[in-house]
């Protein structure tokens, strides 16, 4: 397989550039999937029937938290492609490792708010606001998770196979996907949260 030198690692060769292409085609279907859920939301939003609203429920501390644990492991990831890209593959795993813990540490706080919100009569079949807000939250966390688990596979491939044009290919990919839960989230943030406490 020819490769490119005058590329980054990650688009070395024209099947990973067309890998990298189809990943961003892929990350349009999952906008749409957000669009919609957020579309949703905001028809939805107050149509709370007797149960608590936004503003009754949502609590700043462990939403502020899982935003600086999400931003963190933004940067952690950046820092990983750096590293990759100049050919540091132990700096490049421990990066992308700090990004994984970050993220498992968000999974932890959303698990504790799904608790709160359950115990404070918030579930699924509460309203149909607490069902879009569940939904949503659910789907960018079901997001993360996934993640987790496949940002660990990406270590263990680099570990065992060193950095190829073909795991740098991969860990690349994984964080494009990783930089668009972010965003998503810095979404949720702002028009959920943010304006579900106003």
């Amino acid at each position: 397989m020819k490769t490119d030198n005058s590329l980054p690692l990650e688009y070395g060769t024209e099947q990973n550039k067309l890998n990298i292409l189809g990943f961003w085609i892929f990350l349009g279907a999952e906008v749409m999937l957000f669009a919609t859920l957020f579309a949703t939301y905001f028809i939805l939003e107050h149509r709370t029937g007797n149960g608590p609203s936004g503003a009754e429920i949502f609590e700043l501390t462990p939403v502020l938290f899982e935003t600086i644990l999400l931003l963190t492991s933004s940067f952690m990831i950046g820092l990983g492609v750096h590293a990759m890209r100049l050919g540091k593959k132990n700096a490049m795993m421990t990066f992308f490792a700090i990004t994984l813990l970050l993220g498992l540490a968000f999974i932890g706080v959303e698990i504790y708010e799904f608790t709160h919100y359950v115990h404070v009569g918030a579930g699924l079949q509460t309203s149909a606001f607490t069902a879009i807000l569940l939904t949503t939250l659910g789907t960018h966390g079901a997001h993360v998770t996934l993640g987790f688990f496949w940002g660990l596979f990406i270590i263990l491939q680099v570990k065992k196979r060193g950095l190829t044009p073909e795991t740098a290919n991969k860990s690349f990919i994984f964080s494009l996907y990783w930089h668009f839960l972010d965003v998503v989230w810095i979404f949720i943030f702002s028009f959920i949260y943010l304006k579900g406490m106003m």
